[in-house]
C-alpha cells in the first residue's frame, strides 16, 4: 500500500512547516487528481496511521477530488471526462490525449492554530 508512504510525506511536510512557523495544524488540504494513482479512502486511513504519535495526531486530511480534463483538438477546448477508461471528447467523440487535470497530488493548504 503505497499510500501510506505518501501519507508519511505529508506528515513530514506538514510537520516541518508546523515547526518552522511554531504553530499546531488542524488540517491538511490536498487535491487528487483521479489519475493520480491514489486510492483516497486508502490515503485518508493512512494518514490517519502516519499523524499517530506526532505532533499532527487529531488533525485532518480535506481531500478535493480533482476530476480528468483534457484538451479536445477538435472543439480547441477543455473537456472534463466521465470516465477514466475513454479518452474521447464527450462532446464531439474525438480522441483525445492531453490531460489537463487529474493527475495531482498535491498539498494546497494547512488550517493552522497558533
Amino acid at each position: 500500500m503505497h499510500e501510506l508512504s505518501i501519507a508519511m510525506s505529508i506528515v513530514d511536510m506538514a510537520q516541518e512547516e508546523a515547526e518552522r512557523r511554531n504553530v499546531h495544524i488542524e488540517a491538511v488540504h490536498l487535491e487528487l487528481g483521479a489519475l493520480s494513482g491514489v486510492v483516497k479512502e486508502a490515503l485518508l486511513f493512512s494518514f490517519e496511521i502516519a499523524c499517530d504519535g506526532t505532533p499532527l495526531q487529531g488533525s485532518r486530511l480535506v481531500v478535493k477530488d480533482v476530476p480528468i480534463e483534457v484538451f479536445c483538438p477538435a472543439c480547441n477546448m477543455p473537456k472534463t471526462l466521465a470516465s477514466m477508461q475513454w479518452f474521447y471528447c464527450p462532446d464531439c467523440g474525438t480522441p483525445t490525449f492531453e490531460v489537463i487535470h487529474g493527475k495531482e497530488l498535491v498539498i494546497t493548504a494547512l488550517e493552522l492554530k497558533q
